[in-house]
């Protein structure tokens, strides 16, 4: 009895089983990963993902699980739209530093792109300091940013924020869910 399982596993563990192909852009959460280690998607100058668009997409490469062929490609690989934040060459430590210790001059904001408000900061001496603490503090927390609309450049695994914004469409969105399930 014993060597008939034995036999039976050795049967089941040699069969090999033929690749399927699939369209990629379907498979679900845990059939591909992205991006696909063995490729460099950082770019070491805005430490967010190469590519990214202003739209805060980049196309990444991605890798199928094993025995997954793509249609696309003819092997595992494809390519995947990822979220990323683009960057302009902000810097979020210079940006810091320059509030900290010149703030009081506006070198912050015209840094920013915010020459109103920096030529205001100038003439004021920082508004008598206390603007100053508080560009230090609305900086620190990512509140301002770059004039462009870009997001600040800073290491890949460092603290970066992502803001939550709500407005009367995302409020009508949520009510007409909430309206929906019940």
């Amino acid at each position: 009895m014993l060597w008939c399982i034995v036999l039976l596993l050795l049967l089941c563990s040699a069969a090999e089983t033929e690749p399927v192909t699939v369209d990629c852009s379907e498979l679900l959460m845990g059939q591909f990963m992205c991006p696909d280690p063995a490729k460099n998607h950082i770019d070491p100058k805005t430490q967010q993902l190469r590519g990214c668009t202003k739209q805060n997409r980049a196309r990444v490469w991605c890798i199928a699980a094993n025995e997954i062929n793509c249609t696309e490609t003819g092997n595992s690989t494809f390519t995947r739209e990822m979220p990323c934040k683009w960057t302009n060459g902000y810097h979020l430590d210079t940006t810091l530093l320059l509030s900290v210790f010149l703030g009081m001059f506006g070198v912050d904001r015209f840094y920013l792109g915010y020459p109103g408000i920096g030529l205001l900061k100038l003439c004021t001496l920082g508004g008598m300091f206390l603007g100053q603490l508080i560009d230090i503090i609305l900086i620190a927390l990512q509140v301002v940013g770059p004039a462009d609309g870009s997001a600040y450049v800073i290491p890949y695994y460092g603290a970066g924020i992502s803001i939550v914004r709500s407005d009367n469409t995302t409020y009508r969105y949520c009510n007409q869910l909430y309206c929906m399930q019940q």
